[in-house]
């Protein structure tokens, strides 16, 4: 657990501060606080979820486990980013008017922060929702509609708590939180190990173009997850300034990155044990019923407090965002407002699709907009050499160091639309494959494809716009915090 003297915050009241600037006084905690608060959200049932349908796309254990492995690489980047924190003193969503504008960041953080916040809200909850009404189902109350909106409802009443009372709750509730979920998965993996297939080979295993694509699709997306997670400077914008960057990189990628690694790994072994009629009923069914009496209450109350975590997390950093793109509005009422918006998204899904159809799908989805927008900020974070300049961020008047031209960063946004639509050629799934995915053989090269041009098509504008106005150069314009 984190020092208690170590956080100037009452824990009993909510937070209010919102992106302001965070002064060095006010700085306070350590690197490896942030371990805890990255793993309490990823250890996830949506790992099991995600680990279950690379086995269902045709892959064997081994393949499905290399795809594992470099669908966790990704989380570099969320450390990356994370350094951006401490080093601005200030929410992710105000530090990237450096790479947008101050204008061109408004329309960026409300069309896409906005949408990436909303869909994980709803992924989350809904995967709870099932559990939850599983569960009741098997109490009596069999509803199929009205039981996982109860959950849901409740679930996200107790989330938005989570987040109105923010930084401080989430720093030192989160390790607790962290182990208790850590013990209750590893029990529920050692009722699913006996029913794994070691052995396991596919009916038809797959061999050239078809396994290629199912591994990229795979490994899309896995990778999908750590790329949505641009708000994490949010989560360390409290440290102080001089905290070293690779001991933040290193607890945010692995407090991520290995609770995903291990818990998607037992998902795609679960599979294994499981045949393809109990499948279609739902894999929190599935999972249920390899489970005694005893744990599955407490494997769904497990699931619920996970879903809390990541969603009060998300709550918590997307109530920043309104506040970032000019909208006249207080965090707490802001978390309110998000969580919502989570809450409708959430409700329709539960009306209209299965869980393991809405991750696969929308995690896809999600990468045209995950992908761009977090390469360009890790991007903007090495080039800059993780220079900002925290005061001049909030100087939003024209002729300001972040106002470009007419408030709008070509470079950044060039490079974010670019990035997008080249990758949209090579993405395949359900609602739309890309004419250069079809002619590969369904290959699905959305991530590393969107990652590259993005990089690219920043550094070569940037590097235009410096010969033309030196000021605009990221390494010198915002030359300290």
């Amino acid at each position: 657990m984190p020092d208690e003297s170590s956080y100037p915050e009452p824990l009993g009241h909510a937070e209010t501060r919102g992106i302001e600037f965070i002064r060095p006084s006010e700085r306070h905690g350590r690197a490896r606080d942030l371990f805890p608060v990255w793993a309490a959200p990823n250890v996830s049932v949506l790992n099991f979820t995600v680990g279950a349908s690379l086995i269902l796309l045709g892959m064997d254990l081994w393949q499905a486990f290399l795809v594992i492995v470099a669908g966790s690489l990704p989380w570099i980047l969320t450390g990356i980013v994370a350094i951006s924190g401490p080093a601005a003193g200030t929410s992710g969503s105000v530090i990237t008017r450096a790479i947008y504008g101050i204008r061109g960041n408004r329309i960026i953080v409300a069309l896409f922060g906005w949408f990436i916040s909303a869909v994980f809200l709803a992924l989350n909850w809904l995967a709870s929702s099932f559990m939850g009404a599983e569960l009741l189902g098997r109490l009596g109350f069999t509803d199929p509609i009205l039981a996982p909106v109860l959950v849901t409802l409740v679930v996200a009443a107790i989330t938005v708590l989570v987040a109105v009372f923010g930084h401080s709750l989430i720093l030192r509730s989160y390790p607790v939180v962290a182990s208790v979920l850590l013990v209750i998965f590893l029990l529920v993996t050692a009722f699913i190990l006996p029913h794994v297939q070691w052995g396991y080979i596919p009916q038809q295993p797959l061999e050239g173009a078809p396994l290629w694509s199912a591994m990229t699709i795979g490994f899309a997306i896995l990778a999908s997850t750590p790329l949505s997670y641009s708000n994490s400077p949010d989560l360390a914008r409290y440290l102080p300034q001089t905290t070293k960057p690779w001991n933040i990189i290193a607890a945010t990628a692995f407090g991520g990155a290995l609770p995903c690694m291990f818990f998607t790994a037992v998902g795609a072994l679960l599979a294994t044990g499981i045949d393809a009629a109990a499948m279609d009923l739902g894999i929190e069914s599935a999972l249920l019923t390899l489970l005694p009496v005893w744990l599955g209450p407490i494997f769904v109350v497990g699931v619920i407090i996970n879903t809390i975590s990541l969603n009060g997390m998300t709550t918590y950093t997307a109530s920043m965002a309104f506040q970032s793109i000019g909208v006249p509005i207080r965090r707490i009422p802001s978390a309110v407002v998000v969580g919502a918006i989570g809450t409708a998204l959430t409700i329709y899904l539960v009306m209209s699709t299965s869980l393991l159809d809405a991750v696969n799908l929308m995690l896809q989805l999600l990468v045209l907009i995950s992908g761009p927008t977090m390469t360009v900020f890790a991007t903007d974070v090495i080039v800059r050499r993780n220079r900002y300049n925290g005061s001049a961020l909030f100087d939003e008047k024209p002729g300001s160091p972040f106002w470009y031209s007419g408030g709008f960063h070509i470079a950044g946004l060039s490079a974010v639309i670019v990035g997008a639509a080249v990758a949209s050629f090579f993405l395949t799934n359900a609602v739309w494959t890309g004419p250069i995915a079809a002619a590969m053989g369904l290959l699905d090269l959305s991530v590393p494809v969107s990652m590259l041009v993005t990089a690219g098509v920043y550094i070569w504008l940037t590097r235009l716009a410096a010969i033309r106005r030196p000021t605009v150069i990221p390494a010198t314009e915002g030359a300290h915090a």
